[in-house]
């Protein structure tokens, strides 16, 4: 039986053994709705209290700062669109940066669409946020900032803490998309001057479809769903015991583990990369090579086409992709790869390993073999890769 090889730990996780298992009681026993008042109902309710804390914990917050959603877009689009419905009197402009999640993107589109002003603060060559774009960019109007605490593509991290700091200084709303951070690197909203963040349970270890979007306490935020008063009236509807219970779980197992899983992904993570870029000619690293996630290796391979090389590594059981999740299938290349100034030829040729506390250095000698005889095979194919080479071997024999 084929090996399999899983490096999409940026799309998901797998669910940890110990999260499974606190989740099963709330599924056939402990089932009772939380939001009812007699005593076999308030074992859920207890339950989702302790998860409360526990995902709260985790980044310095209170318990009663956090609202459970049904995953990281939903976060994100309450705090934008909530900030925005907040400040219309003030104007409701908005400050992001250009290689956001679509969940940001596509919710400040929408915004814009309805008379909302946004601007899209330019990256460097490693996606880092410039801090005097930023204060340039800050206006009378100006309700909220939204910048990602990591990519989510090329794994870089950003300044966030400068980043709460001017908008703490301007009276101004700061959210971050920390779906790829959350549970990976330290985070605390009260140092970081966090106002809005916006998390997700199986980017570590838990569950899919619960999130939750943390709200600073005294923060004006108006409900997401109406019709209920679960998450104290913010978002109405019946609470996913279950998820909720594996979410806290998976944060207590974070909190744990934290800094031991991020030096060994660390380790690994530098492994690779040093194996590609010495083996693989015309291979280009993308993101900061140092401020980066420790699980993220993001490459970009000349003269050939990311799908193809995917679909390779596929044959081979290796599990890996070319971007988010969310945009797979599309034929257009990064919006994040465009924004630091790749040219759309070598955008196209792009590969996404991410790695988790269960991939070995074994795993990765595998992939990278894999992957030399994957960009050889397309190479052979390509014209682009016989012209590059027609020309150089014309202009060597020219200055011989």
């Amino acid at each position: 039986m084929r090996e399999q090889i899983y490096l999409d730990n940026a799309a998901t996780t797998r669910m940890a053994p110990e999260v499974f298992a606190a989740m099963q009681p709330y599924f056939m026993e402990s089932y009772g709705n939380p939001s009812s008042i007699y005593a076999f109902a308030q074992k859920s309710g207890a339950a989702v209290e302790r998860a409360r804390e526990e995902v709260a914990a985790l980044i310095g917050a209170r318990a009663d700062e956090i609202y459970f959603t049904g995953g990281g877009s939903e976060a994100d689009n309450w705090a934008i669109l909530g900030a925005a419905e907040a400040n219309a009197k003030k104007g409701g402009h908005i400050i992001t940066s250009c290689i956001e999640h679509h969940a940001v993107l596509h919710t400040c589109a929408y915004l814009e669409k309805r008379g909302h002003a946004v601007t899209y603060l330019d990256v460097d060559e490693n996606g880092t946020v410039d801090l005097s774009q930023l204060k340039q960019a800050i206006r009378p109007d100006t309700a909220l900032i939204s910048i990602m605490a990591a990519n989510n593509e090329i794994g870089t991290v950003q300044p966030i803490a400068e980043i709460g700091r001017i908008a703490r200084e301007h009276g101004i709303l700061f959210h971050t998309d920390a779906v790829q951070a959350y549970g990976h690197m330290p985070l605390n909203v009260e140092e970081m001057k966090i106002d809005l963040l916006s998390a997700s349970a199986h980017k570590i270890y838990g569950p899919k479809g619960v999130g939750f979007l943390y709200i600073r306490k005294k923060t004006n935020l108006p409900s997401l769903i109406h019709g209920g008063a679960q998450e104290r009236g913010k978002r109405a509807g019946t609470l996913n015991v279950p998820g909720i219970v594996g979410f806290g779980a998976a944060a207590k197992r974070a909190a744990e583990r934290m800094e031991a899983s991020w030096n060994q992904t660390k380790e690994l993570r530098d492994y690779l990369i040093r194996r590609i870029e010495s083996e693989i000619p015309f291979s280009v690293l993308n993101g900061h090579r140092t401020e980066r996630l420790a699980n993220n290796v993001h490459f970009c391979f000349r003269f050939i086409e990311g799908e193809s090389m995917l679909m390779l590594l596929d044959e081979e059981g290796i599990c890996a992709s070319s971007g988010s999740a969310c945009t797979s299938g599309s034929l257009d290349p990064s919006h994040v790869l465009l924004s630091i100034g790749r040219p759309h030829e070598i955008a196209h040729g792009s590969l996404r390993l991410t790695l988790s506390e269960e991939t070995t250095r074994r795993e990765l000698d595998v992939t990278v073999e894999a992957l030399k005889k994957a960009v050889e095979r397309l190479r052979a194919m390509s014209p682009l890769y016989e012209d590059y080479r027609k020309t150089n071997a014309q202009e060597e024999a020219y200055v011989q």
